[in-house]
């Protein structure tokens, strides 16, 4: 089992769970994150600290088509570790749906 990011990081990037991810098996793009599959060790420390509970175990049933989309971006995207500031709008794209349709970018992020 893993965890997974969702669209609903889309646009917001908050990186909380960064932080606490004892194997560091998260990637920036540029206006989300993604999760590893292979290298998440479902300890899910990571899935509390998101405040817009974009975070959910691959067991999830909303969650089924994000584990090969986290795995292929995961492989192109820099790594990320530490705690950066969330995107400018995210309080107003919070509650968006349907996000990855109109607003996800495949351009990776700065990483650490």
């Amino acid at each position: 089992m893993t965890f997974v990011v969702t669209d609903a990081c889309i646009r917001c990037k908050y990186t909380d769970c960064v932080e606490v991810c004892p194997v560091d098996c998260f990637y920036e793009g540029e206006n989300m994150l993604v999760i590893h599959p292979d290298e998440c060790i479902d300890c899910g420390v990571c899935e509390p600290e998101c405040p817009i509970e974009a975070i959910l175990p691959d067991t999830d049933s909303n969650a089924e088509k994000w584990v090969e989309i986290n795995r292929q971006y995961a492989e192109e995207w820099p790594n990320i570790t530490v705690k950066k500031d969330a995107m400018p709008e995210a309080e107003e794209m919070k509650d968006k749906q349907g996000k990855f349709e109109s607003d996800f970018s495949a351009e990776p992020g700065e990483g650490d």
